[in-house]
């Protein structure tokens, strides 16, 4: 007899490829798994611009901030012009803490609530229709893969 493995994937989501991929995160969670095609912001230069100016972003997409090691951040959403769900990242990969619904062109600090390592921009209302959460792991290349909840070999 064979068993079938059913994946909850919220409308609108893609399945989770199995390794990592540069322009890739995955992310996991008891509400199922989905991914966005991302761009990466690792230099200072790169997370300065972030998301600015830009009118839209597509469903399926986000930028992923990568910083050398876990640290207190704050973002703002100068110049943004589009809604965002902030998603900040332990060093381990998972999700711990969510900022939602960030508003277009708002000067005021948005926290990390602790060290995170990484920060996932997707659009937003995107976290919560999804069911994404604190404790969601996140998979991408980026991490220390000998500390990642969700290593990429996996």
């Amino acid at each position: 007899m064979m068993a079938a493995l059913f994946v909850f994937l919220p409308f609108g989501a893609r399945p989770v490829s199995a390794q990592c991929q540069d322009d890739l995160v995955a992310l996991r969670g008891p509400w199922g798994a989905t991914q966005f095609q991302v761009e990466i912001a690792d230099t200072a230069q790169e997370r300065a611009k972030g998301l600015m100016h830009r009118a839209q972003l597509p469903r399926g997409a986000g930028m992923l901030f990568v910083f050398k090691r876990p640290a207190q951040l704050a973002f703002w959403m100068r110049n943004t012009l589009i809604e965002l769900d902030l998603l900040f990242v332990d060093a381990t990969g998972r999700v711990s803490h969510i900022h939602h619904r960030a508003q277009p062109l708002d000067e005021t600090l948005i926290s990390s609530n602790g060290k995170a390592l990484a920060v996932l921009e997707i659009n937003g209302g995107l976290a919560a229709l999804y069911g994404l959460d604190v404790g969601s792991e996140l998979r991408h290349a980026s991490f220390d893969q000998d500390l990642a909840a969700w290593p990429c070999a996996e």
